[in-house]
């Protein structure tokens, strides 16, 4: 009687592992998104797992997954992270050297006494190429955890999306910016305190990394990878989370490098090189009411490259009420970049928005400073604002961006759209020789060693 009493207490302890029913979220744009509820229960004390093999690692191999790229072994990979999960003392989920085709899958918690095991992988997660085998919007999905490091170790992990083989193929991704179906490659939902660190993620189907309701995440040393023309294949996406540090990685790919979503607070990205792709974004806001705010944005010591946007603030036209608002963007280097700095307040992708009504999300208390390198568009940097409520306090300071062709007219445009209260310029050379306003509120130029033609036009 006592041996099925502990049976009983650890089958209902331990978070079952599941291939559907993932926690949903919008995949284009904004996710819509409140953090799941905490778990505040203790844990019961369990004895000794029969499943324990070399101290607290479980190897997904030595509960039936098999290395060779074609056999799928979800269950296998459940069979272990249960294990390790409902493990009482330190545990690792440990995934080998080898290829290991994985269905979609959830590895949820809370675990043992509130905390999660360590994720250790050596070898190759390959994602299934039909879209078909996918049920919701994600591939792999970390859920409420807590304490935990996901690393290759020694090695790089590599989480392989292969995303061209038929997902970018989708008619719904050749007649617009929508893709119909995006998987993203790895999602954490509702996870506090880990780290994420020495990781490979390749093709995609969607968004390689998502963070949602998640807080006090360190990020480093990523590598992600996608052709300049995937479509939707966001490098890391990240909202209604908070205490966010990017840093230290590499990523190339079809969309945002970074993208910052609705709800987000005290995000940190540092020492990133994007590119290709559409440079790093706060955005898209507004696409749905009642979005949370956006607060505390800090964007510095990058290299953007041969991107569409370098640095781009972006909501929808129509937008309902929300703001964004303490956001810094310095020492940034751009190579060849269509449009370094931007904020677009008319962000419609698809061409089917709106675009009359103005977007109500406020912007207010933006620095972009130390800025240099070389643009090839006719605006160095463009304003696009609203007309219903102005961006508030945009400073720019040492802003030197040159045009690729030399001598030419445009050089140095600054473009101003809609209404804007409190802008300065100080100290920027070479970049903003010229500028144009439209619609514009107690604009303040401050500058030094340049000449600018400032022109007004009210509304």
């Amino acid at each position: 009687m006592r041996k099925l009493t502990v049976f009983i207490a650890l089958m209902f302890h331990i978070s079952r592992v599941v291939a559907s029913d993932v926690y949903p979220y919008e995949s284009y744009g904004s996710p819509n998104l409140s953090p799941a509820p905490e778990s505040k229960a203790a844990s019961p004390e369990l004895p000794e797992s029969s499943a324990t093999s070399r101290n607290g690692v479980f190897d997904v191999t030595e509960h039936g997954a098999t290395a060779n790229g074609a056999t799928e072994s979800s269950k296998a990979f459940a069979a272990a992270w249960n294990a390790a999960c409902g493990h009482p003392g330190k545990s690792t989920f440990y995934i080998p050297k080898g290829r290991f085709l994985v269905g979609p899958i959830i590895f949820s918690g809370p675990c043992y006494n509130n905390q999660s095991p360590n994720i250790e992988i050596k070898g190759t997660l390959l994602a299934p190429i039909s879209l078909s085998a996918f049920q919701s919007s994600n591939w792999i999905a970390f859920r409420n955890l807590n304490g935990f490091t996901l690393t290759g170790g020694t090695e790089t992990a590599k989480l392989d999306g292969q995303g061209a083989a038929e997902a970018w193929k989708q008619e719904s991704c050749q007649k617009s910016a929508e893709c119909k179906k995006l998987i993203t490659s790895i999602d954490f939902i509702n996870v506090s305190y880990a780290t994420i660190r020495d990781i490979t993620l390749s093709n995609s189907k969607g968004f390689h990394l998502g963070l949602h309701g998640s807080d006090h995440i360190n990020i480093y040393n990523l590598n992600i990878v996608a052709p300049g023309n995937s479509p939707n294949t966001d490098g890391i996406h990240v909202s209604h989370s908070s205490y966010i540090n990017i840093s230290s990685s590499t990523i190339g790919v079809g969309d945002d490098c970074v993208s910052i979503g609705p709800g987000s607070a005290h995000i940190s990205v540092s020492d990133v090189h994007c590119g290709p792709g559409h440079g790093i974004s706060v955005g898209s806001l507004g696409k749905y009411k009642y979005e949370k705010d956006v607060v505390g944005i800090h964007v510095r010591n990058c290299t953007i490259r041969d991107t569409q946007n370098g640095i781009r603030v972006k909501t929808w036209p129509g937008a309902p009420p929300s703001s964004a608002s303490n956001m810094t963007f310095e020492d940034i280097h751009m190579i060849n970049v269509a449009n370094p700095i931007i904020i677009d307040q008319e962000y419609c992708p698809s061409h089917s928005c709106k675009t009359t009504l103005p977007s109500l999300v406020k912007l207010r208390d933006i620095s972009i400073k130390n800025i240099n390198g070389t643009y090839n568009t006719k605006s160095a940097v463009a304003f696009f604002c609203s007309t219903e409520v102005p961006c508030e306090n945009v400073h720019l300071v040492n802003v030197n961006l040159k045009y690729l062709v030399p001598d030419n007219p445009r050089q140095g445009r600054l473009s101003i759209k809609g209404y804007l209260n409190g802008l300065q310029v100080i100290n920027s050379r070479g970049a903003l020789l010229s500028v144009d306003v439209l619609f514009c509120w107690e604009v303040k130029l401050y500058a030094t060693g340049i000449g600018i033609n400032l022109s007004v036009i009210s509304k």
